[in-house]
């Protein structure tokens, strides 16, 4: 898996591990028709991750490298890897990101999003 895309995960399942957890075991109960029953579990890790606080906190800090790495893997389509130096300067900005106040401690936020950036 490309490291973006794993990083996008690691957030994700941080963040989002109930939504991630049932969508997973719906997608594995029906191998048939995942698409469709489990549609609404997929919204579900959707919506978690467009509202949870700490990755709209980073997002909004952070927006200007997010859209440049967005740009960058839409006009790559056929080589994402070429996007790493976008996602190293996303991640390198959402260690600087003021997390107190929205949760965990910055301290806790700060080595989470670190030992992601090691993973480049």
């Amino acid at each position: 898996m490309p490291p973006f895309r794993q990083a996008a995960m690691d957030i994700t399942a941080k963040y989002c591990h109930k939504e991630m957890e049932e969508y997973g075991s719906c997608v594995a109960s029906n191998p048939s028709t995942w698409q469709q029953t489990c549609h609404e579990l997929k919204m579900k890790v959707a919506q978690c991750t467009s509202s949870h606080p700490v990755i709209q906190k980073i997002r909004e800090d952070c927006s200007k490298e997010f859209v440049e790495f967005e740009r960058c893997l839409r006009e790559n389509q056929d080589k994402p890897a070429s996007c790493s130096p976008h996602v190293a300067r996303f991640l390198g900005c959402a260690e600087t990101v003021d997390l107190s106040g929205v949760g965990k401690s910055l301290l806790e936020i700060t080595m989470d999003i670190s030992s992601l950036h090691e993973q480049l």
